[in-house]
């Protein structure tokens, strides 16, 4: 991505962050916009966003924001001077997905260690038996 793209991403970014925070529809969730990708002509803006909640408020935030599509295509207009207005697509964050995805293994993990160990984990170095620790250091 060139330096100019670059900068109206980011641009476009801030925008419309405070943007979808000004909006009133109900389906709206927590909406983070985590990044803005434009194509080199700048007439194509990808919006990624990540929202708290469920799989129901997640669709609710996601068709919201397609509602609200022109709206926010309007009002970035009105805020950068451009020939022409990008159109936009609204995405989930796919690299924020598979971090939830992670926390839950993590999570799944924690439960069954405290439920009684997981069989052949591996312990860190404090983890051995004293007797152990002390053949080691001889």
């Amino acid at each position: 991505m060139s330096e100019r793209t670059q900068r109206a991403a980011e641009g476009f970014r801030e925008i419309l962050a405070a943007e979808i925070q000004k909006l009133k529809d109900p389906r709206l969730g927590f909406v983070t916009v985590t990044g803005v990708k434009v194509t080199a002509d700048l007439r194509k803006a990808w919006v990624f966003y990540t929202v708290l909640g469920d799989e129901r408020e997640r669709k609710g935030t996601a068709a919201a924001l397609r509602s609200a599509r022109s709206h926010l295509r309007a009002a970035l207009g009105h805020q950068v001077r451009m020939k022409f207005t990008p159109e936009l697509e609204f995405e989930e964050d796919p690299g924020a997905i598979g971090g939830e995805r992670i926390e839950e293994i993590l999570r799944q993990i924690r439960e069954q260690d405290e439920a009684g160990g997981v069989e052949g984990a591996a312990g860190g170095p404090g983890d051995a038996p004293e007797s152990e620790r002390e053949e080691e250091a001889s």
